[in-house]
């Protein structure tokens, strides 16, 4: 099986993924984001970050999940 890449965003309508513009796109997961601090607060979202990526990159992911959703669930595996 050959794999194709993403060249554009894609939702799902109907159960399919359906190519769609950046702002739908970014508009479903911020969407999806406030449905869940909605229904469960901000205990309930988390994210793990990488050792791999940069300062910067895992920087923006604490204050992301921090300032933008409440929480402090942040974890890496720098510490593993």
């Amino acid at each position: 099986m050959r794999y194709q890449r993403i060249t554009q965003p894609m939702v799902r309508r109907d159960g399919e993924l359906a190519p769609a513009s950046w702002d739908e796109a970014l508009d479903r997961a911020a969407g999806g984001f406030r449905a869940a601090l909605e229904r469960g607060g901000p205990g309930t979202v988390g994210m793990f970050s990488c050792s791999k990526a940069t300062n910067e990159v895992n920087f923006v992911a604490q204050k992301f999940m921090r300032v933008a959703l409440g929480s402090n669930n942040i974890d890496s595996c720098n510490r593993t």
